[in-house]
C-alpha cells in the first residue's frame, strides 16, 4: 500500500510527495481542498507551506489532512501488484544503483 513519506509545498496549491516506494509525485491539490475548513490553506500561502506528513498522508494544523488514496490515486487504488498513481505533473523514480 502507497503512502506518504515525505512532502514539499510546491507554489500554485502543489506538493511534492514523495511515496512510501520512493516514486515522487507533483500533484496539484486546488480541486482538493473544497470547503471553508480549506479556506485558509488555500487563501494563504504561508499556511498552505505548513504542510507536514501524519499518517501516511498530508496534513495541516488544525486536524486538517487529505485522503491518501484520493491525493496519491485520485481514489481507491488499482488493485494490480505493478499499478502506479498516474502522474498530474511529473513522476520520477529514485535512480538505481549499479555495482
Amino acid at each position: 500500500m502507497l503512502r506518504v513519506d515525505r512532502v514539499e509545498p510546491l507554489p500554485g496549491l502543489w506538493l511534492r510527495l514523495t511515496l512510501t516506494d520512493g516514486t515522487i509525485v507533483d500533484r496539484g491539490i486546488g480541486d482538493l481542498l473544497v470547503g471553508p475548513v480549506f479556506d485558509a490553506i488555500r487563501s494563504d500561502a504561508s499556511r498552505f507551506g505548513t504542510v507536514s506528513v501524519a499518517n501516511g498522508t498530508v496534513a495541516w494544523p488544525g486536524d486538517l489532512d487529505l485522503d491518501p488514496d484520493v491525493l496519491i490515486w485520485g481514489g481507491p487504488p488499482d488493485d494490480a501488484p505493478t499499478s502506479r498513481p498516474a502522474p498530474i505533473l511529473q513522476v520520477r523514480r529514485p535512480a538505481t544503483l549499479r555495482v
